[in-house]
């Protein structure tokens, strides 16, 4: 039987929006006729989205590296042993310092997350956020994984519940969805063995949804799982939202095989995961998981390029600005650090999707009907592209706003 005989049950379904099983989701991740997944995911998305696609004006933020879990998970290249070479940890001026680019810049969200630190206790990260807050009133802080949060708790021998009210308390939007990576015992205890286990990563978002904090959830791909492992975690996923509806998107995440130990004993490094199966975990996402409003594609993972493609594979969310992505490009990403409105409106355009900036929350906050793009500005190539400046010269114009500033590039203060 052809590819495309197999998945006619499935197309049945999405065509009456019936919920897929886990059989059903396993024969999608076994085909190869990625143009019928893409399609069927499509229809899915539609049904829910239109053509809008949604993008944030966010900044990353990353403030220590330095992680306890520096030797068990072989799959990260971020992280960093308290005195090995490349390890940092901000001061609380050096993050504010770092976060002033959204003084003047339209930044709307500030995506926070990092190391799991020995010394740094729920004090620092308090202090942090309401000191972005009182800086940044109007920029929503999403930040710290379910890990970071775990961490915590124990640390200060509290409860994840108390550590999420301090969080929320001190401005806290949101919740990342990292640190989940895939939830098969097996697969973890080969890539991850000491981190949380996948249950534990569901009890503190089951948490947060209970105290009013929505999140994102995520899945690395492109390692050591088994198709029946990146079915069994989207199930998983999808109980979970049945339950509080808390998620508020999906995120794939790729995995780099680069400078990491993990990469080096697959015998990966330099082979990262390809666009067929980018593109198909997008997609598989979108028709499983039934119940969260959005997927998004993390392009700087899988490329720009890939990630205009997902947007007719079931994605409706193309990540944001970013500036400055660290944690994958430790990990080789070649993807730039970040992109400008005009490329990002023009990738959404150029896939004959309909651009809609978002906050935090996936409220609408612009629409790009009249949007003029402005000049070319200079762009990170890569890891050791250049830092950058705010100039307020104007440029493009979107509806509600009469012009915005530009990020430009100057040289490395390093």
């Amino acid at each position: 039987m052809d590819g495309r005989s197999a998945l006619a049950p499935l197309a049945d379904k999405v065509e009456h929006g019936e919920r897929l099983t886990r059989d059903d989701a396993l024969a999608l991740f076994h085909s190869n006729d990625l143009l019928t997944i893409g399609r069927l995911a499509d229809q899915a998305n539609r049904r829910r989205n239109g053509d809008r696609v949604c993008f944030a004006a966010n900044q990353h933020i990353n403030p220590t590296n330095v992680c306890v879990l520096r030797n068990t998970c072989v799959f990260c290249s971020f992280a960093r042993m308290p005195q090995e070479a490349g390890a940092y940890t901000r001061s609380l001026d050096e993050v504010f310092a770092e976060a002033d680019a959204a003084r003047d810049n339209p930044t709307r969200e500030f995506h926070i997350v990092g190391g799991l630190h020995p010394k740094l206790r729920l004090a620092y990260y308090v202090d942090m956020f309401r000191g972005l807050k009182a800086r940044h009133p109007d920029v929503h802080i999403k930040a710290l994984t379910a890990v970071e949060v775990a961490h915590l708790a124990r640390i200060e021998q509290l409860s994840v519940s108390d550590v999420l009210l301090a969080l929320k308390d001190a401005g806290v939007t949101s919740l990342p969805g990292g640190g989940a990576e895939v939830f098969s015992p097996a697969a973890r205890a080969t890539i991850a063995d000491k981190k949380l286990t996948g249950e534990e990563w569901l009890a503190v978002h089951r948490a947060a949804h209970r105290l009013g904090l929505p999140s994102n959830c995520t899945m690395l791909y492109g390692h050591v799982e088994t198709m029946a492992d990146r079915v069994d975690h989207l199930l998983a996923l999808r109980a979970l939202q049945d339950e509080t509806g808390g998620f508020l998107t999906y995120i794939p995440l790729a995995y780099h095989p680069d400078h990491n130990e993990l990469g080096e004993a697959l015998g990966r490094t330099g082979t990262a995961t390809s666009g067929f199966d980018d593109l198909k975990n997008i997609a598989v996402g979108r028709l499983v998981l039934d119940n969260i409003p959005h997927v998004k594609t993390h392009w700087p993972m899988v490329t720009p390029f890939i990630s205009q493609v997902a947007l007719s594979f079931g994605c409706d969310d193309l990540e944001g600005t970013v500036v400055f992505e660290r944690v994958y490009h430790e990990a080789g990403a070649g993807t730039p650090m970040w992109l400008s409105y005009d490329q990002i409106v023009g990738l959404i355009r150029g896939a004959g999707k309909e651009p809609v900036e978002r906050d935090s929350l996936y409220r609408t906050v612009r629409t790009f009907e009249d949007w003029v793009p402005g000049p070319d500005v200079a762009r990170a190539a890569g890891p050791e592209g250049p830092t950058f400046q705010i100039s307020q010269r104007p440029r493009a114009r979107a509806r509600g706003q009469r012009t915005l500033p530009v990020l430009q590039g100057i040289e490395s203060a390093e």
